[in-house]
Order: C-alpha cells, then sequence, then structure tokens
C-alpha cells in the first residue's frame, strides 16, 4: 500500500538507547507534517485506500486496536511527544481536536502524499501538503489572532517528513511513468528539492524556527522494494541511486537556507545512513529485510491484513510492514534524531536544536 508509505532509517546509539527515547525538558507545542511514516490517523477521516485502520495494525498499543498510525504502536511523532514531555498529537481531522487542544500541536501528516501535488494519486484523496500547511496557519490563527499564532509558531517544534513516495508512488510506481517521461533522475530530484525548498520557506514565513526534516532511507531495500524488485535479496540499485543523489542535495539547501536566515532553523536527519544501520546485531533485530506483517517474498507484497503472515515478536523486526518501520524501529530512530552524532543528523542534532534561541521578533 502506500508507497509514501516511505521509508525509513537510523543510527548506532547502542543498545541502551534502542528502547527509550531521550528527555528533552522543553514546553513547546509540536505540529507534524508529511506521509505515513508520521501520521497519527487523518486518513481514517479521508476518502483514501492509503488506510491503517483495520488489525493487526496498532497489534502492540494498550488496547491493541488500531489507530490509523502505520505500525504495530508508536510512530516518530510518538516517540519525540513523549522526549517532549507532552501528549500525542492529534490528528487534524480529529473531532477530538478542540479549542485549546491544537494550542500544544496537531499532527497534519497524511499516508500517500508527497512533495508534488500529483504524487499519491492512485490512493484516491491522500490530501496535499501545501493545502495542510494553509489549514494549519488558518485554524491556528483563527483560535487565537495572527499575533498569537505567530508566538506560538516561533516557538514550535515542527516535524516535516516526505520526499519518499514522489519517487516510489510516482517517478518509478510504473515504467516509463509521466514524471520519468518528463525529467531524467537527476533533473527530477533538482526538481523534487527546489519545491521541497518552497514547503520549507513557507513555514519559515509562518514563524517556524526549530524544523526537523528528514530524507529518504535506502528506498530499493524496503521488503516491498525488495518482493518486487529483487529476487536475490540485493537493494534495488536504481531507486538506491535515486535516494543517493536526493538525500545530500536536501542537505545542501538545508544549509543553504541556514546560511540565509543566519541560524540554525532546518536541521536534516540522514536518514538512508540509520536503516543501513540496522543489520548492527546491537540493535537486536533479526532481519532488516523481511517485513513482520504481509505475504510474499520478504512480506513484501500487498496489505498488512488479518490474513497476513504475522510474526510473533514485533521487536526481532526492523520492518513492520513492507513499507514502515515498527514501533522498536521507530523509537530508535528517535534516538538518533535526539542525540545523534554528525554522522546521523546535520548540522546538529534535535536535542542541541532545541536548546538554542532561535526564535525572532513577530
Amino acid at each position: 500500500m502506500a508507497s509514501s508509505l516511505v521509508f525509513v532509517s537510523w543510527m548506532v546509539l547502542g543498545l541502551a538507547m534502542a528502547t527509550s527515547t531521550t528527555q528533552v525538558n522543553s514546553a513547546r507545542a509540536f505540529f507534524v507534517f508529511g506521509d505515513s511514516l508520521v501520521d497519527n490517523g487523518n486518513n481514517n477521516f479521508l476518502a483514501t485506500t492509503a488506510r491503517a485502520d483495520s488489525p493487526p495494525y496498532g497489534i502492540d498499543t494498550p488496547n491493541r486496536r488500531p489507530t490509523g498510525r502505520f505500525s504495530n504502536g508508536k510512530n516518530i511523532p510518538d516517540f519525540i511527544s513523549e522526549a517532549l514531555g507532552s501528549e500525542p498529537t492529534l490528528p487534524y481531522l480529529s473531532p477530538e481536536l478542540r479549542g485549546d487542544r491544537l494550542l500544544v500541536g496537531a499532527n497534519f501528516a497524511s499516508a500517500g502524499i508527497g512533495i508534488l501535488n500529483d504524487t499519491g494519486v492512485q490512493f484516491v484523496n491522500p490530501g496535499n501538503i501545501f493545502l495542510n500547511l494553509l489549514k494549519f496557519h488558518a485554524r491556528l490563527t483563527d483560535l487565537v489572532g495572527y499575533n498569537q499564532a505567530r508566538q506560538i509558531v516561533n516557538n514550535a517544534l515542527v516535524l516535516i517528513t516526505v520526499g519518499g513516495n514522489d519517487f516510489v508512488n510516482n517517478y518509478y510506481l510504473i515504467p516509463f511513468s509521466p514524471r520519468s517521461r518528463q525529467f531524467s533522475l537527476p533533473d527530477y530530484v533538482r526538481y523534487l528539492i527546489s519545491e521541497y525548498k518552497k514547503l520549507l520557506m513557507r513555514l519559515y514565513d509562518l514563524g517556524a524556527r526549530k524544523v526537523l526534516v528528514t530524507g529518504t532511507g535506502p528506498m530499493g531495500c524496503v521488503p516491498a522494494e525488495l518482493a518486487m524488485r529483487s529476487p536475490s535479496g540485493q537493494c534495488d540499485t536504481e531507486l538506491q541511486r535515486a535516494a543517493a543523489l536526493y538525500n545530500p542535495q536536501l542537505v545542501n539547501m538545508i544549509n543553504e537556507l541556514n546560511s540565509q536566515h543566519g541560524s540554525n532553523i532546518f536541521i536534516a536527519a540522514n536518514t538512508q545512513q540509520q536503516t543501513t544501520d540496522f543489520n548492527d546485531p546491537a540493535y537486536g533485530f533479526t532481519t532488516s529485510k523481511v517485513a513482520c506483517c504481509g505475504q510474499g517474498p520478504y512480506n513484501g507484497l500487498g496489505l498488512c491484513t488479518v490474513v497476513s503472515n504475522l510474526c510473533p515478536n514485533r521487536d526481532e523486526y526492523a520492518f513492520w510492514d513492507p513499507f514502515h518501520p515498527s514501533e522498536k524501529a521507530n523509537g530508535i530512530i528517535v534516538n538518533m534524531i535526539l542525540s545523534g552524532s554528525v554522522n546521523y543528523m546535520s548540522p546538529m542534532n534535535l536535542s542541541s536544536l532545541l536548546a538554542l534561541d532561535t526564535k525572532t521578533k513577530i
């Protein structure tokens, strides 16, 4: 399913950090934008086929019920919320997100979306990230007025995770896709980076001064792509080439924006390196190739459903379904984001960013 169901990856912080996240003593709002890697359930309220609202999704939550997260339990925003000492972000479409609850944050992610508007159209109405940015600003402004809304956003942490779907659910979705006929791969990557820059500049214009940006993981190595493209179990070279072109250019663009504004406002997570490191035995995963839930080679074909193969111990699997990390892997990823070295975070990790005073005058 989803192929914005993008992919993740992250570092080696040691076994002690594999299951618990670092606590950040900071009272601030937390707003989330992106795709299925960070969707907390908005697609439950959309007429889309990119959904995670049926078992066995959510099997490791306290009530063992699906929450709309593409995970067996918690996802990346959940672990970041824990580190901030706050409750998990609510989907912006949830009827529970009423009144002042918006002031502590919300999740505006939607499974299936990408940087480009034509990404994920096969999922039917997956949403649009630019429109979600507009909805975010409008709801906050309607609630507290322009000046206070800007103050809240100034001090907030913003997470944006998007881009993988623009490859697997657009450029490489079918042979000779419209975008692959329009662009060579290097030109397409440059186009994506230019469009992503517009998104980040829009966040800056809305007042965001602490923004965590994730790239793509090793796209050719996820169970879905292994099942479709690699009978021998080797990572798909073309998708790996795309990630190798895209991620460094994303970091360069972020560094340019920081230099332009004279402050470290944006930080980037080297997700490609991070998931690759899940092969290290110290993490305790028995496999980073086979999904816990699925069917076919590597459990990588089709959707995760009640009739799929289901592993008995999710903590032994880096991938929960054909595209998404397991809860344990998500926790490790967030520890890397919080405390990782410059090999994994650029130009600094999240804990260092949150320690900076990067607010500007209203």
